[in-house]
């Protein structure tokens, strides 16, 4: 034993000597403590202005190939949609009908596509609900749901009265004119997980999916374009005139779609926009960000958030986010917007980017959607 305790007392001066504290570990709180280090490393050498690429549309280009390399491997298309409406309901003023069809070789979707009755073809949304980390309903968050349990029934109405002022965004959209469009993504509603979704089902089935040379999250964003391309090709619908809309997840769903698709003309994203420097931050960041619905890893060596979502650019784009949101602190929300405005500034189309802080928290209530009518109105 004395042996022992000399040996323990060379071991510590020897290492303290080398310039280790034997008494820190490498992570604390679920933070490297070397983070602050890796921040300094991230550079963003793709952002527009970063780059060395000057021509606009080039840059467009190269920073959305980089994106989806980034994205890991797509999943294949489906080679027929193989639509079936699986039940109608006549509604004041438009039809809603429950659907499924195919966008990847892989599984069915469920969506509601919501088609006003006058005479088309008409101005279409895609609508892209929210995480919640509540997966039993997915779809049912944004269109009033029909033809399924009194159990999702209810569930939608509480949800819509604690996140839109008990409207559907959905539905609103549809009683002014728009077709409307709202799938379930991978892991809510109809495509969850056998037994029922829990939160933590999402480290797993990511991790499964990175060993299968794919991105979960990436995945949602590509199953996303696919459906835009669904729903520009109804015979409902002008093609021209496609736009996107989310809250929360689906604000994140709104602005990648747009800087993926060229088939969307427009979006609208409420309450999600940030900068990498404040998420991963010790004051502003959130001690458990581990959210696999927005982790696309690779990217951040090229691009952040903002940089993303300027791939838009010069598409019209509404971003709304709350002062008292605490996700999103608005010291990160004004950062990133200021990023975007340089960026639509630059191309002389700063007009057509709308950036607003509403004094509110983590809500899509009445006002924001009758704001966001007002943003199509005047952009598709």
């Amino acid at each position: 034993m004395k042996r022992f305790a000399v040996f323990a007392v060379m071991l510590v001066t020897a290492l303290q000597a080398a310039g280790q504290n034997t008494e820190e570990y490498m992570f604390e709180n679920g933070w490297p403590h070397f983070m602050e280090e890796l921040q300094e490393e991230l550079t963003y050498p793709l952002a527009w202005g970063n780059s060395d690429i000057t021509d606009f549309s080039k840059w467009r280009e190269a920073a959305r190939a980089k994106l989806e390399e980034e994205m890991l491997l797509p999943p294949r298309k489906a080679q027929s949609y193989d639509m079936k409406i699986v039940a109608v309901e006549q509604r004041e003023g438009y039809t809603a009908r429950k659907l499924e069809f195919n966008l990847t070789a892989y599984s069915r979707v469920s969506a509601y596509l919501l088609v006003p009755d006058t005479e088309g073809p008409h101005p279409a949304v895609l609508l892209l609900h929210d995480h919640g980390a509540h997966f039993v309903i997915g779809k049912e968050k944004m269109v009033r749901p029909f033809g399924t349990s009194t159990e999702i029934m209810e569930d939608a109405q509480e949800w819509a009265d604690k996140f839109y002022d008990g409207q559907f965004v959905g539905d609103y959209l549809a009683q002014n004119g728009y077709v409307v469009l709202c799938t379930d993504a991978p892991l809510w509603g109809e495509r969850g997980v056998r037994g029922g979704t829990r939160r933590e089902d999402y480290r797993y089935i990511a991790g499964h999916f990175m060993l299968l040379g794919r991105n979960i999250s990436a995945w949602m964003n590509f199953e996303d374009a696919y459906a835009a391309d669904f729903l520009a090709q109804l015979p409902e619908v002008d093609s021209r005139r496609v736009g996107c809309m989310g809250f929360s997840m689906g604000a994140y769903r709104a602005w990648m779609l747009s800087a993926l698709s060229d088939t969307v003309k427009c979006g609208a994203a409420v309450c999600w926009m940030h900068t990498t420097e404040y998420q991963m931050n010790r004051e502003y960041g959130l001690k458990n960000h581990e959210e696999w619905a927005n982790m696309i890893p690779g990217i951040r060596r090229y691009l952040d958030y903002p940089h993303i979502a300027s791939i838009a650019c010069p598409k019209p784009m509404l971003f709304i986010n709350g002062t008292k949101d605490h996700l999103f602190p608005e010291i990160s929300v004004s950062e990133a917007f200021g990023t975007m405005h340089q960026v639509w500034d630059s191309q002389y189309a700063g007009d057509k980017l709308q950036t607003e802080l509403w004094d509110m928290g983590h809500h899509c209530g009445i006002p924001v959607q009758q704001r966001i009518i007002t943003f199509f109105q005047n952009s598709l």
